[in-house]
């Protein structure tokens, strides 16, 4: 639920780069379910702008609200292009883990009074548009954390179901 309610409330820009960041090889992350949207070959949708590609995705992405595959999408964006802010994290947090793997995530979670002072030396050295999603990415994995969901409806606007 909560990579969904992020990838909602990125703007284009920001999927755009996000888009852009998993490319190989001239595809993106989702032009597969794109190509099949627009009745294309697979070879054929690079014909298209990666921005029209990304817009499709997201589009295509949002329809299937299914918060596992927001949380593929956000999560590889993290672990491939900023798996420090990852590791950081959890090194503050006292998540024991191997390059940022977590081998049991039940019983391995962060200490919720070390959350607020990890996320500020993270929004010192990066992005904080990268922590607030990778706050959701936390959430998926542990969505009890009290903490973790305050700090992310906090940075990220989005306000509290009821």
């Amino acid at each position: 639920m909560f990579a969904l309610e992020e990838l909602r409330r990125l703007s284009d820009a920001r999927f755009l780069s996000i888009y852009e960041a998993l490319a190989e090889q001239g595809f993106g992350p989702l032009d597969g379910e794109v190509a099949k949207l627009l009745r294309f070959r697979p070879q054929s949708i690079r014909k298209l702008p990666f921005e029209t590609r990304a817009k499709k995705g997201r589009q295509w992405l949002e329809s299937q609200k299914s918060p596992e595959l927001a949380y593929e999408l956000l999560g590889s964006y993290l672990v491939r292009t900023k798996k420090e802010i990852v590791t950081e994290f959890l090194d503050a947090t006292g998540v024991p883990h191997e390059e940022g793997m977590i081998e049991d995530v039940e019983v391995s979670r962060p200490d919720g009074a070390k959350i607020a002072e990890a996320l500020s030396a993270l929004d010192a050295k990066h992005d904080p548009e990268d922590v607030t999603t990778y706050l959701a990415i936390c959430l998926e994995m542990w969505p009890d954390g009290q903490e973790l969901e305050t700090a992310w409806r906090a940075r990220s606007g989005v306000a509290p179901v009821n």
